[in-house]
């Protein structure tokens, strides 16, 4: 075995904890950004309708975005200037949202905030595969996963917290200072041991493939396009679930609103960090197939049983199945992306360009389900999503075949940890 293997294996346990830490923090500044807004503007008398638009907008910066940066994270060598540049640029959206908390501001920030967040998915992504390959990138997904969960937990309650007992505004404020550690973090990680041409899904370390492959060849794989319908169909199903839970939770609620939704989302994240790192073990053995169908089977059971009461304690008890299909789909579908392009040198831009149609549909599913509250009621629009995500499972049962190497695990323990 030569140096370079084993130092391809054994990368370093300080840039192995900067990696965890960045999972961790990233999680930390993305979390204020997203369910609390919608609580947030419902405070300011958004009716739903216009909440929906401003979230959509959003979205739409992302589904601009999420290609190129996917492009950019394959070409560009400093993947950590590229999460420090969407890390500053999210600090900034959530200063003006804290700032100026009217129609124009919130879509200003809410386009800064959803084009430059595209990066953190690709580049985290890239720099896990660049440092430990693909052999041992099923056990890493989950362990950033589990990460980023326990993040989302700490900044739920953390935010949760800050806006019962001071603001809601205030929430982006504390997103604005945690965006400091979470840059301090990207030093730790060592540029020299993320491998450029793994982390782009090259066919070997060291090897020249060129640039990659353009974006409308995506399309040539039936695999990879009957998954990106799939997973088109699952966010559709599940973007507007929570926030529109957090408005139904608001009304009428006060500032006790941000608590039941810190409640939500640390219930959903501790699930999330329990299941992460055991579904990035099986993966291997029990392929990615099974793992999946579980994702998409309990989204439609959400969606119905959030129509079948008002009880808060109940309402919050639901989201132990978004934490389930969350957690599962946030390790398997990066792990099936990887697989359909492996030794392509295209991973990066298909995860960008996959992140695109997913952000196609889960931005029409804050408007779509939005106009639907606001005419018909929440049990429409709930029972709406939940049929989408009954449909997007047939689909994934019948016609997506397994990727992974079933049945097959790795030799030798990953260097996943210090």
């Amino acid at each position: 075995m030569t140096t370079r293997t084993l130092q391809e294996k054994s990368p370093s346990a300080q840039t192995l904890r900067g990696l965890d830490w960045l999972n961790f923090l990233l999680a930390d500044v993305q979390t204020g950004v997203g369910p609390f807004l919608a609580i947030c503007l419902a405070g300011y008398k958004w009716n739903e309708q216009l909440v929906g638009i401003a979230l959509t907008v959003g979205g739409i910066a992302g589904i601009i975005t999420q290609t190129p940066a996917g492009a950019l994270v394959d070409r560009f060598r400093s993947k950590r200037a590229l999460i420090a540049v969407g890390v500053v640029s999210l600090a900034l959206g959530a200063l003006l949202i804290a700032l100026f908390p009217s129609l124009w501001p919130i879509l200003i920030a809410q386009v800064l905030i959803g084009g430059t967040s595209s990066l953190f998915a690709p580049a985290i992504c890239a720099i896990s595969l660049g440092i430990v390959g693909s052999q041992f990138f099923d056990r890493r997904q989950g362990r950033n996963q589990t990460f980023n969960s326990a993040g989302n937990v700490v900044a739920a309650l953390s935010m949760g917290l800050v806006g019962y007992f001071v603001s809601n505004r205030s929430i982006f404020f504390f997103v604005f200072i945690l965006a400091i550690p979470t840059i301090l973090t990207l030093l730790l990680i060592r540029p020299g041991e993320i491998d450029y041409e793994r982390a782009r899904g090259g066919a070997k370390s060291g090897s020249n493939e060129g640039p990659p492959s353009k974006v409308w060849s995506l399309f040539k794989d039936r695999p990879l396009v009957i998954f990106l319908i799939c997973a088109v169909m699952f966010h559709f199903a599940n973007a507007a679930m929570l926030p529109l839970l957090g408005e139904k939770l608001a009304k009428g609620q006060g500032r006790s609103s941000m608590m039941f939704m810190s409640g939500c989302v640390i219930t959903t994240q501790i699930v999330i960090a329990l299941l992460a790192s055991w579904a990035g073990r099986k993966a291997g053995p029990w392929g990615r197939k099974p793992l999946l169908l579980v994702a998409f089977a309990v989204l439609p059971l959400r969606g119905v049983l959030y129509t079948l009461t008002d009880n808060t304690a109940c309402l919050i008890a639901i989201q132990i199945l978004d934490g389930v299909g969350a957690g599962l789909f946030g390790v398997v579908s990066v792990l099936v992306i990887a697989d359909l392009t492996k030794g392509t040198g295209r991973f990066n831009l298909t995860l960008g360009a996959i992140g695109t149609a997913v952000g196609i549909g889960a931005s029409l599913s804050q408007t779509v389900a939005g106009g639907l509250v606001h005419h018909f009621g929440y049990h429409a629009g709930f029972l709406f999503l939940a049929a989408v995500a009954a449909a997007a499972f047939v689909i994934l049962y019948f016609f997506m075949p397994e990727t992974g190497n079933h049945g097959v695990s790795a030799s030798s323990e990953p260097p996943l940890h210090a």
